[in-house]
């Protein structure tokens, strides 16, 4: 709708009609063009664009009616809304033609008082399809610039990393070669700063693979099929058990429910989410890991629950960040990737993950896939 006064036609091949309808609307604050002619209408129409279609149900024999005109007017502006006039005896016909496209229909003979909030209620109508037309356009438009947005950030980081895995290795290899070969000759204080050269690098090494499996992610095509969850998550516990070696840690599969999704990726989440549990609950004499799920509605969830040091639920926000750490470095090794990789793999999915914890006390990672 324009911002100047609502431009009404009205078509109706009672002359009298027409001419008394655009003699009262101005002083109701429409401004109305008139035709008795259905195809001089549709012609106007081609070229000034109207809100508001007030057409008569019956036209002259042998011409358009009322119903074929609103439907080649709403083929030329299909924001237009379109109101029949028709007599007490055609009410079905004006059913019909509400059907057709039309929003609404009036009674002849017409009277201004029934006329005029049947106008402000066809505008306001109009008033909300074109708001809401707007809206969808500029949330269109800004999906397609957010995914434009995302695209460039993974391809960035994707060059990112892998443009700094050869001076990593660079650096790993001459201070290995220094260390190895010169050691004895080498002042303690030297060997210490090489040391920390080698660890460092090997900390940005960890932490440009990670960024390359983040950066791989969105250009991963999900390869859904039924995964057996149960069996999935107890090779992934084998597998952590065998690279934690002697440390005893009980791990509590429960009875899982199958669901339909990427096996491979699903397995990396809940590695990540298993991994985690590990490495919290190290601390304890007894360190306990427990899995469970259930299915909810249209939703499988699933629960992975430790015994570990636990976090502060005020900094919980931060946990699904890439890179974000809530404990020191010196306390748990890490690069704070693990979380993000696996909410990346749930959004994908179309699921949600959520975790609740207590300082000491333990931590529990929930996330959810639809079917």
């Amino acid at each position: 709708m324009t911002d100047t006064r609502p431009l009404v036609m009205i078509v109706d091949d009672d002359a009298a009609q027409v001419q008394a309808l655009c003699r009262t609307l101005p002083a109701q604050g429409y401004d109305p063009i008139g035709f008795t002619d259905p195809e001089a209408a549709l012609a106007e129409l081609r070229r000034t664009r109207c809100d508001l279609l007030l057409a008569d149900l019956r036209m002259m024999p042998g011409g358009m009616d009322g119903i074929a005109l609103l439907q080649a007017a709403l083929q030329v502006d299909p924001d237009l809304v379109v109101i029949i006039m028709t007599g007490a005896g055609t009410i079905a016909t004006a059913v019909e033609a509400m059907k057709a496209g039309a929003l609404d229909y009036i009674l002849k003979p017409c009277k201004l008082s029934m006329i005029i909030p049947v106008l402000e209620r066809a505008l306001a109508v109009r008033r909300l399809r074109l708001e809401n037309a707007a809206l969808e356009r500029r949330v269109r438009e800004h999906t397609a610039e957010l995914e434009a947005a995302n695209r460039e950030l993974e391809a960035f980081s994707f060059s990112v990393a892998h443009d700094l895995r050869s001076p990593l290795t660079v650096i790993l290899g001459y201070a290995d070669s220094l260390i190895e070969e010169f050691s004895p000759q080498l002042p303690h204080e030297a060997l210490v700063q090489l040391e920390g050269i080698v660890a460092g690098a090997e900390q940005m090494r960890r932490l440009t693979d990670g960024l390359l499996r983040l950066s791989r992610l969105g250009r991963q095509p999900l390869s859904r099929q039924r995964v057996d969850v149960t069996g999935l998550v107890r090779e992934a516990a084998d597998e952590l058990r065998r690279t934690h070696g002697a440390r005893q840690v009980a791990v509590h599969v429960g009875e899982l429910p199958d669901c339909v999704a990427d096996q491979a990726l699903l397995r990396q989440v809940f590695f990540n989410l298993l991994s985690n549990a590990f490495k919290f609950s190290s601390t304890r004499s007894a360190p306990v890991i427990a899995v469970s799920g259930r299915t909810e509605g249209a939703e499988r969830i699933y629960a992975v629950r430790d015994n570990g040091t636990g976090f502060d639920m005020s900094q919980s926000e931060r946990l699904f960040g890439a890179f974000q750490r809530l404990h020191a470095t010196d306390q748990y090794e890490g690069t704070g990737i693990g979380l993000s990789i696996a909410a990346r793999v749930v959004q994908r999915h179309g699921g949600r993950i959520w975790a609740e914890a207590e300082v000491d006390r333990g931590a529990t990672f929930r996330f959810s896939i639809p079917g």
